[in-house]
């Protein structure tokens, strides 16, 4: 079983970015955490980052092709890219949004996710977290299938 997980803008900045909003863990140690989670459950696991809406659309194209379904946490693009929308859509794979923040606690304009009713599922508020607990979920699912 092959994994991408996708991270959207910003999130190189993890660990200085606001950390009492998303955590004190670098992009790096998450990611880390994620592939030896990975490994426990049997699943490959490649990490990718852009700060670049095209080529986060590019990154869910490529995986139609090598992933078997992608952890995607989309940013600041979950609540205005019709474009990443469609890409989900297109793929044809599995993709469950993540956010280390409860995005529902925040600013309203946050509140609306373009992304989510194209996915599997979303897991938000719980920090890197997250992320594991959609990683998770992900390779259950494809393990029902």
């Amino acid at each position: 079983m092959k994994i991408l997980v996708l991270h959207g803008p910003n999130l190189n900045l993890l660990g200085r970015r606001e950390p009492e909003i998303y955590g004190s863990l670098t992009l790096d140690e998450i990611n880390t955490r994620l592939t030896g989670l990975g490994e426990t459950l049997g699943a490959e696991i490649v990490c990718e980052q852009s700060n670049h809406e095209g080529a986060l659309i590019d990154a869910l194209h490529a995986a139609r092709e090598w992933a078997d379904g992608v952890v995607f946490n989309p940013g600041g693009y979950t609540h205005t890219s019709i474009a990443l929308r469609d890409a989900v859509t297109a793929i044809g794979i599995p993709v469950v949004e993540v956010h280390l923040s409860n995005v529902e606690a925040r600013e309203e304009f946050r509140h609306r996710s373009l992304i989510s009713p194209v996915c599997a599922g979303k897991v938000s508020g719980f920090g890197w977290r997250s992320y594991a607990l959609g990683l998770r979920a992900l390779v259950d699912l494809l393990n029902e299938v």
